[in-house]
């Protein structure tokens, strides 16, 4: 848990940073790093979703998954831990800790709905990936390379936090709680798995693994999914696609059960 720890004080600070300089960037500064920050992601999600060794499981892995999400209505879900969150803490100031002013605001966003925006829009990016999948997990089985590997993505999200913060507000001081649950539950399936199997060689080829593979080919395109809201080119309910997630590592457990070889040559 040592990573995860480290991961939410970095979230935290940085978004803290990203607070208190927000109402000091001009509209025109903020839309400019949220696109930067668009790109950036976009390219990580593409990096990700060309991982894959069967494109087959990743579509099967989306399409499922987002039918099973838009039952569940998970963005509805989180959207409203964030309005509650919001209420509860964000009171009537604007997201930045001043007044709320129309006049100050992006017009497309209202308080409220910038403070969801930044929630939701940065626990995903902070909980999708290989770092978060791999590192988390390794750092549960009590691995220096699994804190290593988080201790990057700490860096890497403080700064992201700060962006994210500077222009969305204190929503996204709020992820730390998303990071907690979400790296600290994999860390405990890392110490389950040390319990369980006793097989040291298994965090060996981690990394390669179908499962983690298809997984964090998924969650490129999540990624990618959420490039196009930072980008205000399209605003995709990403969040019920997180099933997809689950989806792809049980296709590949599935096909290893009924001996199909998901990588054919």
């Amino acid at each position: 848990m040592g990573g995860t720890l480290l991961n939410m004080v970095t979230v935290l600070i940085g978004s803290l940073i990203g607070v208190s300089i927000g109402n000091r960037l001009s509209e025109r500064m903020q839309q400019s790093v949220l696109t930067g920050l668009g790109l950036v992601t976009l390219v990580v999600g593409l990096d990700n979703a060309l991982s894959t060794g069967n494109i087959i499981i990743p579509l099967l892995s989306i399409v499922i998954g987002v039918i099973i999400g838009e039952l569940l209505r998970i963005d509805a879900a989180l959207e409203g831990l964030a309005a509650t969150l919001q209420r509860r803490f964000g009171g009537g100031l604007a997201p930045d800790g001043t007044a709320s002013d129309d006049s100050d605001e992006a017009p497309a966003l209202s308080p409220r709905e910038r403070f969801i925006t930044g929630f939701v829009t940065a626990s995903l990016v902070f909980c999708v990936g290989p770092l978060t999948v791999v590192g988390s997990i390794q750092d549960g089985m009590g691995l220096a390379s699994g804190f290593q590997f988080l201790a990057i993505k700490s860096v890497l999200d403080f700064f992201a936090g700060m962006a994210f913060a500077a222009s969305f507000g204190f929503g996204v001081t709020f992820t730390v709680l998303t990071i907690f649950v979400v790296q600290g539950g994999l860390a405990l399936v890392g110490a389950l798995l040390v319990r369980v199997l006793a097989d040291p060689t298994i965090t060996q080829t981690l990394s390669s693994n179908p499962a983690v593979v298809e997984m964090t080919a998924v969650g490129g395109l999540l990624l990618m999914g959420l490039a196009l809201v930072l980008l205000d080119v399209k605003r995709p309910r990403v969040a019920n696609f997180l099933p997809g997630l689950i989806i792809a590592p049980l296709l590949v457990w599935i096909a290893g059960l009924l001996a199909i070889d998901i990588y054919p040559l």
